[in-house]
């Protein structure tokens, strides 16, 4: 559920190692429990409100968080037409695009589905840099931990019974959402990492160019619900305020503290936290072969983020 600008980048000297009254480690854990908890909340918000309009909510609750926070720092949105040109790619491919896929995939496929589908995140992303970013060498024990990844998701889905009882087309749009992540991000990376701009500045900008482009969509898919439910609209605004906007900031002081790496370490929290959700809340079914695959999914991952020469 990433929506930081910029994954693995030079965290700007002005959040070099800043001094934190509360431990990485507890802010770690709640960044964990928040994203896990999305997918439960995307699902209680889309069975009241259409997934575009679950989408624009969350954006604008978290558009507002991080306005606030720019406010209280004192910084202000970037300025000049080159970075909000590139921001506005990001802000599709990095929020509005895998925020709404993610939203109508739920329709459809259970919320623990659709977080160990947000897992293959690293997959894609490491499978993508081969080929887009040159300084990103393969090894022999990264390609390893591609394939080991791919095989968590074909036990995932249950490819030895022929994927019977999948729902192929909403399974397919949360892996393209997965996906649409590290596309973004290399995006990003190729783009703006020697930005001077401040992270903080560079993510507001880009939630904000993500809300505008949902709200003009948005009207032309759906109509004004007649009634707005409490508990979905609740779920929504947790989602973005939540999910979206404390989430962000949290991630960001852990990237400027720990570093890039331990910080998105996070990834891997996330499905476990997401199915536990949704089994004792939602009363989602689980087959043994979901967890075992993400299981075999993480390893993967993990295997894909080292950077040693084997």
């Amino acid at each position: 559920m990433t929506t930081a600008t910029t994954p693995r980048a030079q965290v700007p000297a002005d959040t070099a190692r800043p001094r934190r009254a509360l431990d990485w480690r507890l802010r770690f854990g709640v960044l964990s429990l928040i994203w896990g908890f999305s997918f439960l909340l995307i699902k209680v918000g889309t069975e009241a409100y259409a997934p575009f309009q679950v989408t624009l909510g969350r954006l604008v609750f978290g558009t507002a968080v991080l306005a606030a926070a720019l406010v209280v720092k004192r910084q202000r949105l970037p300025r000049g037409a080159r970075t909000w040109r590139h921001l506005t790619v990001a802000a599709f491919l990095i929020n509005a695009l895998p925020f709404s896929l993610f939203a109508f995939a739920e329709l459809t496929i259970p919320s623990t589905l659709a977080g160990i589908c947000n897992a293959t995140s690293p997959l894609w992303g490491m499978a993508l840099s081969l080929v887009a970013l040159s300084e990103d060498r393969p090894t022999r024990l990264r390609v390893a931990g591609l394939g080991l990844g791919f095989l968590g998701v074909l036990t995932v889905l249950g490819a030895w019974q022929g994927f019977d009882g999948l729902d192929v087309r909403g399974t397919a749009m949360a892996l393209l959402a997965s996906l649409s992540y590290p596309i973004g991000w290399i995006y990003v990376r190729r783009t703006l990492a020697g930005s001077s701009e401040s992270h903080l500045s560079l993510t507001g900008a880009q939630l904000l160019l993500a809300t505008l482009q949902l709200a003009l969509v948005t009207p032309l898919f759906t109509t004004l619900p007649a009634d707005f439910p409490v508990v979905p609209l609740l779920a929504v605004a947790a989602l973005g305020v939540l999910g979206t906007g404390l989430a962000v900031l949290l991630q960001y002081g852990l990237v400027a503290e720990v570093g890039p790496t331990t910080a998105q370490m996070v990834t891997y929290f996330i499905p476990v936290i997401a199915t536990a959700a949704g089994v004792a809340i939602l009363g989602e079914s689980l087959s043994w072969s979901t967890p075992v695959g993400a299981v075999i999914v993480l390893a993967g991952a993990a295997l894909t983020q080292r950077r040693g020469r084997v």
